[in-house]
Formats: C-alpha cells, sequence, structure tokens
C-alpha cells in the first residue's frame, strides 16, 4: 500500500517531517492555512516536496494514510475533521513530528517536560551532554526540528524539549530518560479548561517506558504527588526534592550559575537525567557552575538611571511570573498581558502585593487583568499603581516613568504573546530593543 504522509503546518516541525517522509519513501504533501515563509519553501522545493498554502484544498483531495500535526493546531480545526470523515471506518492515525521522527531512530531519547523550567532544563541537560563528549542533539520545541535531524544527521543521544501538545500526539515513542519538571494550570484553552485533561498529557512523558529507563521528577509537587500513584511505573524512579539538594547536586547550592529556587530545581532535574546516561559528577558540576541560561528567561537587560530591566518574556503562564517575582529583591514595577488561556491570576497575588508597586498591563484585551488586580492594595496598605497599555513601546516607556532608582522593571507576561507579538522570542526582543532605546 502507498505512504500517503500529510503533514499539518509548514513550520519548523512540520518541514522537517515532510523531509524525513520523502527520504523514507512516502509521498508527501504539506498544507498550511496561512502564508508559508520563504525560507521553508526553499526547503520544500530544494527537496522536491508539494505544497500549498493559504487553505487546505489539496489536502482533502490528497487521501493520507498518515497525517502528521504541528503542535500549535488544535485537534478540532475544520481540516482534521473533514479527514476524520474521509476516512470513515478506516483508522486515520494524527501524529506529532516527535512520534513520527522516533521511528527512524535507534538513539537515546531524553525527554523534559513540565508547564515550566523546560527550555532551561533541556539546554542545561544539553550543555553536559556536550561536556560529556556525546554525540548529542538538541530538538523538540527547541532548537532544530527532530525529524529534521534525523533525516540529515546521525546521533546516538538526542534532548528533547516536549510540550504538552507535541506529547498529544505520541503513542509507540519511547523516552529513554523521562524528565516531568512540574505540572501546573497552563494551556487550558486547549483542554476543554479542564485541568486534569492537561494533567493527564503531561504524563504521556512516561508512556512506554521499561525496567531499563528513568523517571526524573519533582517528588514534591502536589499535582506530580497526586496523580502518581495511577500509573504502574516499570522505570527506574528518580525523584528530586529542596530538602535532598545537597545529596543531588554534585557542587554547593551557593556555586550554580543559574540562581533562584526554580534553577535549582531544574538543575537537580538536569542532574539526575545526565547521571541516568552515566555522565560523571565532574562533567556536571563544571557546567551548573559555568551555564549561562536561556533566552528571555530572567535574562538582565540592562540598568537605565538606576531602575534595573529585565526580560521574562518566556513567562506564558502564572507559575512562571510566580517564579520570576520570588526571584526579585528590589520594589518592581511588572508589565504583563497578553493572550489569557484560561490564567488563575490568585497564585500570584501575594507576591505582587509583596513586591510590585505598580503593574502595567499590555495587551489587546487587559480586562481580566482589570478585574482581579485594580482594586488591590500593596502590603503597605497603598493602593497598586495601574497603567494600561496595547503596545510595548508605551508599556517600556511607561514602567521607566513609573519606577524609582534601585526598582526592578520586570517583564513576565503570565499570557501567550500571540495578540501583539508572533511568538514570546520577538516579544522579548522588542522589549529588550524598546530598553536599549530609552
Amino acid at each position: 500500500m502507498e505512504k500517503r504522509l500529510l503533514v499539518l503546518g509548514a513550520g519548523e516541525s512540520g518541514v522537517g517531517s515532510a523531509v524525513l517522509g520523502v527520504r523514507k519513501g512516502y509521498d508527501v504533501l504539506v498544507s498550511d492555512s496561512g502564508v508559508i515563509k520563504q525560507k521553508y519553501k526553499s526547503v520544500l522545493e530544494s527537496h522536491g516536496i508539494r505544497y500549498e498554502e493559504g487553505g487546505h484544498a489539496d489536502a482533502l483531495s490528497f487521501f493520507p494514510t498518515e497525517v502528521v500535526k504541528s503542535p500549535g493546531i488544535p485537534d478540532n480545526v475544520d481540516v482534521l475533521q473533514k479527514l476524520r470523515k474521509q476516512a470513515g471506518q478506516m483508522a486515520l492515525p494524527i501524529i506529532s513530528e516527535i512520534e513520527f521522527a522516533g521511528r527512524f531512530t535507534d538513539a537515546k531519547m531524553l525527554c523534559v517536560t513540565g508547564s515550566n523550567g523546560k527550555t532551561t532544563t533541556t539546554s542545561l541537560l544539553y550543555d553536559i551532554c556536550q561536556r560529556a563528549g556525546l554525540n548529542v542533539g538538541l530538538g523538540g520545541n527547541i532548537g532544530c526540528s527532530l525529524a529534521m535531524q534525523v533525516a540529515e544527521e546521525k546521533y546516538d543521544y538526542y534532548v528533547i524539549e516536549l510540550s504538552s501538545f507535541q506529547l498529544d500526539g505520541m503513542y509507540d515513542f519511547k523516552a529513554d530518560v523521562a524528565v516531568l519538571l512540574n505540572i501546573t494550570p497552563d494551556h487550558l484553552d486547549r483542554y476543554d479548561f479542564c485541568f486534569q485533561n492537561y494533567v493527564n498529557s503531561k504524563f504521556r512523558v512516561i508512556r512506554n517506558q521499561g525496567e531499563n529507563d528513568a523517571f526524573v521528577y519533582w517528588a514534591e509537587d502536589p499535582v506530580i504527588k497526586r496523580e502518581l500513584p495511577k500509573y504502574s511505573l516499570k522505570s527506574v524512579v528518580l525523584p528530586f526534592s529542596f530538602e535532598a539538594s545537597n545529596k543531588i547536586l554534585p557542587l554547593p547550592v551557593e556555586e550554580l550559575s543559574l540562581k533562584g529556587k526554580h534553577n535549582l530545581l531544574n538543575s537537580m532535574a538536569a542532574t539526575l537525567a545526565a547521571r541516568a546516561v552515566g555522565i560523571n559528577d565532574v562533567v556536571i558540576a563544571d557546567s551548573l557552575r559555568t551555564f549561562k541560561g536561556v533566552e528571555h528567561r530572567l535574562q538582565f537587560v540592562k540598568t537605565v538611571n538606576g531602575v534595573r530591566f529585565v526580560n521574562d518574556s518566556k513567562a506564558t503562564n502564572v507559575d512562571s511570573c510566580f517564579y520570576a517575582l520570588d526571584s526579585i529583591t528590589t520594589p518592581t514595577v511588572l508589565i504583563l498581558g497578553g493572550k489569557d488561556k484560561g490564567n488563575d491570576y490568585r497564585q500570584i497575588d501575594d507576591l505582587v502585593k509583596e513586591k510590585c508597586h505598580t503593574l502595567v498591563y499590555m495587551g489587546l484585551h487587559n480586562e481580566k487583568l482589570h478585574e482581579h488586580f485594580d482594586n488591590m492594595h500593596t502590603v503597605s496598605g497603598k493602593p497598586l499603581a495601574v497603567i494600561d497599555t496595547d503596545n510595548i513601546h508605551d508599556a517600556v516607556r511607561l514602567s521607566f516613568e513609573a519606577a524609582c532608582e534601585g526598582d526592578t522593571v520586570l517583564l513576565s507576561p503570565c499570557c501567550a504573546s500571540f495578540d501583539l507579538f508572533k511568538s514570546y522570542e520577538d516579544r522579548g526582543e522588542q522589549f529588550m530593543n524598546e530598553v536599549n532605546n530609552l
């Protein structure tokens, strides 16, 4: 039977899947509802891969035997419903790029997921693996498409950052080392506003693990602690906790290059995952002592007239903002807002009252922020100042005007970026540009 692969979405993961599909003998069509970036068109054209943009007309006449869906596309979009109906009684596999790529490599998979800390932990673990001399690739929700690397490279290990959306489309894939950092409400708009659905998605990271595999997890996370008894674990379990940090880390906590409670957890997770593949503590300690962190996560920008600016654009949920505020030791002007994902802002109430004197809302729809914060008072009893904006220029300028010498202006939005920006990276870059122009 002819293998016909339909790839929905012509971004990094979609184009990688298409190239891998062609290399493995599939008839491939790439279909995107929007405009495909020229750099991706060039890749598709160089490999002779058919594509359509601005709609899915060709997709519906292609009659695929399998569909690889980009993670940003919800399961209930119209084209998928029509494809399922078209397939009738025949099952139509709809999978993620990670599931597809995993079929064609025997490399060891070190997979990191969680609501917060994924990128930092993944990047740190990749750094450790590189320092250890492993032949290792970086993929998933960070770096180059895993499928493209499987098509064009030959790595022995992959360190993969996995979002819940990627996990949803994974069935036979197995993580040799699975890392579950934490679970807090996020992306609830994609999970019928049901937290349990999101929780179930995160636990897919341990799917198919056996006795030769390892599961690294935060033992103090209340959701993980509650859910874990539901699963019959066959893998080696490697829990980490604040209490056990001195036993787990190969160096004193104060020597970690990444500061803050959240980064202590990230460092322990990366340490245990690295040990699980045989990396020694000398290499791990060297990385933990010198690793520089990732862009847009508590990234210091500059100090202007005594006001410190910090870019935490990657804080796309409330829990991330909680950790950011917890790490700030000065009076704070907090910039937040964007595309709300079903957020519950109560989690940061105490920190906002304790550390912030001004909130700057930055979004097209700030109503929920107004409703929650506008009548709040600081711990000193003063009303919390609130400033409403709908663009990054005003947000930075008005934050600077509201700040005093010794204050921190913190961009930690709690929300997705797609109302005003292309991505959280774009939001962070624009923030830093505006700060540098003050």
